[in-house]
């Protein structure tokens, strides 16, 4: 049976495609252009410029299904959620847009339309509200949908007036409800009951008509826009005979399969537990599948409160093992039709799942029952003291939420003020102890601007470029507001692509930029114990501003080389260990655009047919062409994989694992924060460069890859080719034996060379002249250009001639003397020749010399 909320989906998008619309996939749930959003929330976010006039749209209306997360910042519903028939912190938008086409009476035909026509609502319960000076809209009302005037309520607050902010569109809007019959409580909207389950609205429709100026006035805006929404959850709610969204089949089975998981009835008792599990299970998934994780900063900590208050919930319906992760195939079942993503990210969201609850199911008992324990005597309306709720946070990972909403069932609230309190001491502790690390004094001010702006978010996994917001502004070593043309700057942003410099893996560059300003980033570090990500640069041009939007822009072809040289690494480590053994172990690794460094334990010099057998190894796992694939775990879990890393390096309790697999065969499996290839066949090719030893058992290979690996191989192509011309043309197989040839022929010419040499220092004859001195014959020469090495034969040949003697021949040569002197050995009784050198080599600037008493040598630098 085809459920009803998909059939929802199909018609509307039917309508609106027939319309004349073009029908727009939905967006992320990370905004890429609005980073005032932790998440995207409604379905006009993707268009937010377009609806501003900042882009021109690339179509004139649009129609969107709208997945949408309200759980952080000013719209989040996870507080009321199971405490309402309604509310939810995942819920599909249904919308349809016009960027200068068409305005109000298209809007408003088009909404009633659908609804009457299309979805068959009893026109009867259906009415209005529009913005009470809005008379054109309620004109449109009663000629298209004939509505009395009791049916069309005029509202004077802003919940009938669209501002985007304080300055830039605005105009009212009109919003169409649902009665659900007087069995429901409430009235109409307008009224003090208008809160009740009564009368829900159903769909808004936004006149973008006016602009707010910064001076504070408004205008008549040259682009007119429509902007709607409509709750998807809400409609397939009136179609199945009921106001409550958790009875509709897209909750209705998820519900039914965790009650039987959990081995509970679906009563009052369990009604709360279910519907949170259901609407966070969803939730947690679509984050996931967009890739958030869970961590205690930003988008991954508000991911990690929704998870973990899911999976109270799951521990009081008495479940013993995880259980949100068995749920991932039956919401796939009932919504993978629609979004692929689950589909195709089902083990990762699996696999966060588990790890998430295994790790907190690890603390949650000792956690409540500290809870219990301190709200002993307490009772409704007291409170829970900060430091308490702190404790629990800083002990057991219960967010201040987690613990007021487990407490909100007792009607017991919590000290907040108390609990900031506690936080605030906790981090100025951290601080100092952070400052008295030994780092400089200089690195000191990034702990501070953590303070202030929180740690960065690196969406580079998945995107190249999005819009963030700069939240500081760093130059000569101080924090700015803003700086200009030619300034040298370091800038922090909410959310960024650029990957910082970590694990061996250099950072990314590019551009952060306006319409008006661009810095050149020229390196992205991380700072502050790796919590910040820092973007290096110069301002190009214009003017960069704290709290300004800018657009970061990774350069994306030095990207994708480092991400080839970073993947070819592990490959390289798998290829390691086949030929050498598994005792091979990284040591240390760098890798940038243009080569790949590894270090790794070996305690000899590699031969040249095991460099030959890895380079042909990592050249066949690329041409496999498998697929990387990206699991989070817990540390634990991750060593229980087999995945290789340097674990006596510092990792967090949730660690990233990158592999690269086929069905059959895991060709590498490692632990790392760095940026990848897709698939294997990405990094084209793999030489080796070389390989060194550069410590006692450590060995290192350099490589390439990609373009790089084709400049290698050209190069040696080119030099063997030059070497072939400079023989004349000969084959180069036959370069080896030439070589050979010609070094046999140096070395027999080299010989002649010494020996026409040493005739020439005897003066072109082989009698040697001599002199007397003290009755003893001596032999004194100088001579030139005659290494140490042939003076010594020289002394040899001439104490062979005088027979008894002192023979003393020092040559000058590149600069240098050598001292070589011989005592025949009738006289070594009486002349040492090792003092004689001596003495000799002090006069020359030398010292010292040595030999024994028949022949010794010395030298010196004065010649």
């Amino acid at each position: 049976m085809t459920q009803i909320t998909h059939q929802i989906r199909g018609l509307f998008t039917d309508y609106f495609k027939k319309q004349g619309h073009v029908i727009v996939p939905a967006s992320s749930l990370i905004p890429s252009n609005d980073p005032t959003l932790m998440f995207t929330n409604s379905g006009m976010v993707q268009f937010k410029n377009y609806l501003t006039g900042k882009t021109l749209a690339p179509y004139p209306t649009a129609s969107t299904v709208q997945k949408s997360v309200r759980a952080g910042g000013k719209h989040n519903d996870l507080d009321n959620v199971g405490y309402t028939v309604r509310h939810h912190t995942f819920f599909e938008m249904l919308g349809n847009f016009s960027f200068g086409d068409y305005f109000k009476e298209k809007a408003i035909f088009y909404a009633w339309d659908f609804l009457t026509n299309e979805l068959k609502l009893d026109k009867e319960r259906l009415l209005v509200t529009v913005f009470h000076t809005d008379e054109e809209a309620v004109s449109y009302w009663k000629k298209i949908a004939n509505l009395s005037d009791d049916r069309i309520i005029r509202i004077a607050t802003k919940d009938n007036f669209w501002q985007m902010g304080d300055t830039g569109p605005c105009g009212p809007s009109s919003e169409i409800f649902y009665d659900h019959g007087e069995q429901y409580w409430g009235d109409k909207p307008g009224t003090k009951d208008e809160d009740g389950d009564r009368f829900i609205e159903i769909w808004n429709l936004v006149f973008d008509q006016f602009e707010d100026l910064p001076d504070g006035s408004r205008i008549e805006s040259k682009l007119k826009c429509i902007d709607t929404g409509a709750g998807l959850e809400r409609w397939s709610a009136i179609l199945q005979n009921t106001n409550d969204n958790f009875q509709i089949d897209i909750f209705k089975k998820i519900i039914t399969v965790t009650a039987e998981l959990a081995g509970v009835k679906q009563d009052e008792k369990t009604k709360m537990s279910l519907r949170v599990i259901a609407d966070h299970l969803r939730s947690s998934s679509f984050l996931l599948a967009d890739g958030v994780t869970p961590s205690n900063e930003g988008r991954g900590y508000v991911l990690r409160r929704i998870m973990r208050r899911a999976m109270r919930h799951a521990y009081l319906l008495g479940t013993k093992e995880p259980l949100m992760y068995q749920l991932v195939p039956t919401l796939i079942e009932t919504m993978g039709m629609a979004y692929a993503e689950l589909e195709a990210n089902k083990q990762l969201i699996i696999d966060n799942l588990k790890t998430e609850e295994e790790r907190f199911r690890q603390t949650l008992d000792k956690g409540l029952k500290l809870l219990e324990t301190e709200t002993t005597g307490l009772s409704n309306g007291d409170i829970l003291s900060g430091q308490t709720a702190f404790k629990l946070y800083d002990t057991y990972g219960f967010p201040l939420d987690l613990t007021q909403d487990a407490l909100r069932e007792k009607g017991i609230s919590v000290d907040v003020a108390g609990f900031e309190t506690a936080m605030a001491k906790q981090r100025e502790e951290a601080r100092k102890s952070w400052a008295g690390s030994g780092d400089s004094a200089d690195e000191a001010i990034w702990f501070d601007v953590h303070q202030q702006t929180g740690s960065s978010e690196f969406l580079g996994y998945t995107n190249d470029t999005l819009t963030a917001t700069v939240c500081a502004l760093i130059k000569d070593g101080k924090t700015v507001d803003k700086a200009v043309k030619g300034d040298t700057v370091s800038i922090v942003l909410n959310q960024t692509p650029f990957y910082g410099e970590m694990g061996g893996q250099i950072g990314d560059t590019g551009t952060i930029s306006t319409a008006t300003m661009t810095v050149q980033v020229t390196d992205t570090v991380r700072k502050a114990d790796n919590q910040l990500i820092v973007h290096k640069g110069q301002v190009i041009n214009g003017e960069i501003a704290v709290y300004g939007e800018v657009t970061a822009t990774v350069d994306i072809e030095r990207r994708a080389k480092i991400k080839a040289h970073h993947s070819a690494t592990h490959l390289l480590q798998s290829a390691l260990q086949q030929v050498l053994g598994d005792s091979v172990h990284q040591k240390g690794s760098m890798v940038d655009d243009k080569r790949l460094r590894f270090d790794f334990t070996y305690n000899k010099a590699l031969t040249v047919e095991e460099l030959n057998r890895i380079e042909v190894l990592v050249n066949e796992m690329i041409t496999a062409n498998v697929a990387q694939k990206t699991q989070l775990l817990s540390l634990e879990e991750a060593k229980k994989t087999g995945a290789m890393a340097l674990f006596d390096d510092k990792y967090k309790d949730i660690v990233r694992v990158v592999s690269f697999a086929s069905k059959t065969k895991t060709y590498s499996c490692e632990l790392c924060g760095g940026t990848h290839v897709a698939h294997t066949g990405d990094i084209g090719s793999f030489y080796i460069l070389s390989e060194t030893g550069i410590a006692a058992g450590i060995r290192r290979i350099e490589a390439v890859v990609q373009a790089s690996a084709v400049r290698f191989v050209q190069d040696k192509n080119a030099l063997i080719s030059d070497i072939s011309l400079l023989f004349k043309g000969i084959p180069v197989a036959d370069i080896p034996a030439k070589i050979k040839e010609l070094q046999a022929d140096k070395k027999m010419l080299e010989k002649q060379i010494g020996e026409l040499k040493k005739k020439v220092a005897l003066g072109g004859t082989d009698t040697v002249a001599t002199e007397t001195i003290n009755g003893i014959t001596f032999v004194g020469k100088i001579v030139k250009d005659i290494p140490a090495k042939e003076i010594k034969s020289m002394v040899d040949a001439y104490k062979a001639q005088i027979k008894s003697g002192v023979v003393a021949i020092l040559s000058e040569n590149e600069g240098k003397v050598s001292i070589v002197i011989g005592v025949t050995a009738d006289l070594t009784n009486k002349y040492d020749a090792v003092p004689l050198v001596k003495e000799a080599a002090v006069i020359v600037g030398g010292a010292g010399g040595g030999g024994r008493a028949d022949i010794a040598q010395a030298g010196g630098n004065l010649p």
